[in-house]
């Protein structure tokens, strides 16, 4: 199976304010030129798109091309387990919404220490194993979005797990709190093969400050920035695949390239990869990926734009910039909308403060005006 896959998350959209449009005739060209260059790995999940992508993929992948041709992921959503027979009832409502009569990978969604006690709770495990023994699942594993530590205990609690969907990129590798090389050498040491997820970190990869991108161009010249991102990631040994949530054709053709003839980072390109993170980290105000997993706010806080906004202030230097996004987030839904409730703190996989950075979001909106 080759490396690259498509993961519905961030599909392209007709309202980009609205989750639910998804641009249906431009996904279905997408899906068809992924498809016709030999790739065949789909990742979506329930909440996706505000719950609309599984239902996506039906229409535009499983009603349209021959089951054999593609392989589907998706996942157990651990954060809406409330009573028994919710996991069967999701399980069913998947099956139906994908159009399919199995899947080929099947995770448990976003295991952390909050998650693995309604896990243990559920017996999460238990039930995907017996999916899996009624034939309706291939393999099984889980995404994850905590510390190596814990990692290393579920790994061994629960050998069962074929594989393990992970954050890895470059920004993040030696991260203290997102810790992607430690949990990478975890699911290594374990041998369990990795799905790589924001290898692009939420698009803040996929298009660098044109100072740093004109570094890494001297050393390689002719690739995009989201290409370098790609092979980082590519160049690891127990990568298994890697998603890329793309919303227009050209970042399918772009990925495409990439992978199409597939060159690992020479060690001078490693070293310019290290001189940019150096640079990005001085710039990044925090490490949000836009998974909107914090989502909704009590409060109304569109709690993702606004860190997006913060964000690309950081990276690009651009009060002008950030003042226009600023102003395109709906008044009620920007950061002084926050009351500072703490609802969003549990759901975060990145484990940002998020009350205290939108309170500093603020602080720096009154730069911009």
């Amino acid at each position: 199976m080759k490396k690259l896959g498509f993961g519905f998350m961030r599909l392209p959209m007709t309202d980009k304010d609205d989750p639910k449009s998804i641009d249906k005739e431009m996904l279905k060209k997408m899906v068809d030129i992924f498809l016709e260059r030999g790739f065949t790995y789909f990742d979506t999940a329930y909440m996706y798109h505000d719950h609309a992508s599984e239902a996506a993929l039906r229409e535009v992948l499983t009603e349209r091309h021959p089951r054999g041709a593609f392989t589907v992921a998706t996942k157990l959503p651990l954060m809406f387990l409330e009573k028994e027979g919710d996991q069967e009832r999701i399980f069913d409502e998947q099956l139906e919404k994908c159009g399919v009569g199995y899947f080929d990978y099947y995770l448990l969604h976003n295991v952390n220490v909050h998650t693995y006690e309604k896990m243990k709770e559920f017996d999460s495990f238990g039930f995907i194993a017996k999916m899996k023994e009624r034939g309706l699942i291939k393999h099984i594993g889980f995404s994850y979005h905590d510390d190596a530590e814990l990692l290393d205990r579920v790994l061994t609690e629960h050998p069962e797990a074929e594989f393990v969907q992970l954050q890895l990129n470059y920004l993040d590798w030696d991260n203290e709190s997102i810790q992607s090389r430690r949990c990478y050498e975890t699911a290594r040491r374990h041998g369990k093969p990795v799905v790589v997820m924001e290898p692009v970190k939420g698009g803040l990869l996929a298009k660098l400050p044109a100072d740093v991108s004109a570094r890494l161009a001297a050393v390689t010249p002719g690739q995009s920035d989201a290409s370098w991102a790609m092979r980082f990631v590519g160049s690891l040994p127990n990568v298994k695949v890697i998603l890329s949530g793309m919303s227009d054709a050209s970042q399918v053709m772009d990925n495409i390239s990439t992978f199409r003839d597939f060159k690992p980072l020479s060690e001078a390109e490693r070293a310019a990869l290290d001189t940019a993170v150096e640079t990005l980290k001085a710039r990044v105000k925090n490490p949000c990926t836009g998974c909107g997993y914090c989502m909704p706010c009590p409060a109304g806080v569109d709690i993702p734009r606004n860190f997006r906004v913060w964000n690309m202030f950081g990276v690009y230097q651009n009060a002008a910039s950030a003042a226009a996004g600023w102003k395109n987030i709906p008044e009620g839904a920007r950061a002084d909308a926050c009351v500072a409730c703490g609802a969003c703190l549990e759901k975060c996989p990145q484990r940002i403060g998020i009350p205290d950075d939108l309170r500093r979001v603020r602080e720096d909106a009154h730069t911009w005006q």
